[in-house]
């Protein structure tokens, strides 16, 4: 069970009291399904950046914003309703790691989501970029603990902390990025139990806040370290302002039976943005390729109609799939 303490139940109510309407609702009652984005570290890998670093992506906060604005702009202009920052990998404790100071490191993590923001505003000062749109959302990423150790454990949910530890991991971040401006967070890449349960007790302390959850898993029942899927998001339904949960991070060929496992259980959104099959072999520091490419337009047909509500991609899935999935799903804009 979540086992909130009693001082996160004194933090707030959990009847949503303090939360207003879940920001992707509108979006829903507008269009039925919401078209999230790609992966921004992968995206930005293509493109020639090196990545090669235990800060990922969250390194250009500092060296190369713009690289990071015109991933979230393209993301936009294929099609996403939701934006996610550069911040999966960011934490203060990994900037001073790289000699920045604490103020610094604050500073370079709330960045993230001001990148985002312009981006979003920028798309959306076009006039033409309006028509048969809704204003999109900025989601500020909460990643696993186990990007912050840069080892891989996020995918196998193989930690050295219990959940007490892990609220006290994520505590600060998540606060920080809760009051960070943008509409929303996504915690994201959940790899165990654990670590679904600590980010629970934080949403729950932070009642004005909404969240989605998904949770990355090793086949269609099961996150990495084995905790059972269904289970965990029977679990996660006591939280009111949980956005949405699902998957991320996961091997397309599982999101239908993950999809089938969390509807009926949930009246919660179901987002899935999986990864595109290929494996990322953590010793190597490379992707090995899927055995068969997956056709994104034919596979989020699938999954919308099980029940997802919230599609997009992950890992080495760009606008290209983006815009695909888009056109397969939503009636054509303008």
């Amino acid at each position: 069970m979540l086992g909130f303490s009693a001082m996160e139940r004194k933090a707030g109510p959990r009847t949503g009291d303090g939360a207003s309407e879940n920001p992707i609702a509108r979006f829903l009652a507008a269009q039925g399904t919401m078209i999230l984005d790609g992966g921004l570290a992968t995206e930005l890998e293509a493109r020639g950046h090196d990545l090669d670093d235990e800060l990922w992506s969250a390194r250009l906060l500092a060296e190369d914003p713009e690289a990071i604005r015109q991933v979230h702009l393209d993301d936009l202009a294929a099609g996403a309703d939701c934006i996610v920052s550069a911040s999966y990998q960011a934490t203060i404790e990994g900037f001073q790691r790289r000699g920045r100071s604490e103020s610094e490191a604050i500073e370079l993590l709330l960045a993230s989501v001001r990148l985002a923001n312009e981006a979003r505003d920028a798309f959306w000062s076009d006039g033409a970029h309006r028509r048969g749109r809704l204003r999109p959302l900025v989601a500020a990423s909460v990643g696993p603990y186990g990007a912050a150790l840069a080892d891989g454990s996020e995918y196998t949910g193989d930690y050295d902390l219990d959940a007490d530890g892990l609220v006290e991991f994520h505590r600060r971040r998540f606060a920080l990025l809760a009051a960070s401006g943008a509409d929303l967070l996504a915690c994201e890449t959940i790899p165990c139990g654990a670590e679904a349960r600590a980010l629970a007790r934080l949403l729950a302390a932070h009642p004005a806040t909404w969240a989605w959850m998904t949770f990355s898993c090793r086949d269609g029942r099961s996150l990495r370290d084995g905790t059972d899927f269904a289970a965990l998001v029977a679990e996660l339904e006591a939280l009111p302002n949980l956005a949405a949960v699902g998957v991320n991070c996961t091997a397309p060929e599982h999101v239908a039976d993950l999809v089938r496992r969390a509807d009926g259980i949930t009246a919660r959104p179901i987002v899935v943005y999986p990864n595109s099959g290929e494996t990322y072999d953590v010793a190597a520091r490379r992707w090995l390729p899927a055995t068969a490419p997956t056709d994104f337009a034919a596979a989020a047909r699938t999954w919308q109609a099980l029940g997802a509500r919230l599609v997009g991609g992950c890992c080495r899935v760009g606008p290209r799939e983006i815009a695909a999935m888009r056109r397969a799903l939503l009636p054509p804009c303008g």
